[in-house]
């Protein structure tokens, strides 16, 4: 089962997500989410993948809200992407087509 794990510090690392996840049953991966573009900061949240859902919402239960690194952290089943949905582009104007060359803007002779 995949956990989504939210509000944690920016000095806490995967390892350290790792270890805090490690009592409650084995642990697939663990990876806090970096900036690429700061420095790879972190992000402040991250992922947990454990081996079987009886050790991930044991983990869910026994970590939620709960402080670590002097902040709560929120623990829950990650949420699976729903893909596309309603999302709509913006669109400014026409974009191209035919235009008529005397309909253009600057100087004319109009007489």
């Amino acid at each position: 089962m995949n956990i989504y794990v939210g509000n944690l510090s920016w000095s806490l690392t995967s390892d350290d997500l790792h270890e805090l996840f490690a009592p409650y049953g084995e642990v697939i991966s663990a990876k806090v989410v970096t900036d690429k573009f700061n420095n790879n900061r972190s992000k402040g949240f991250g992922f947990v993948e454990m081996a079987d859902d009886e050790a991930a919402n044991a983990a869910i239960s026994g970590l939620h809200e709960t402080e670590v690194g002097g902040r709560k952290i929120i623990v829950n089943q990650k949420q699976e992407n729903a893909g596309g949905g309603d999302y709509k582009k913006k669109s400014y104007g026409n974009g191209g087509g035919y235009r008529d060359r005397n309909s253009g803007g600057g100087y004319r002779n109009n007489y």
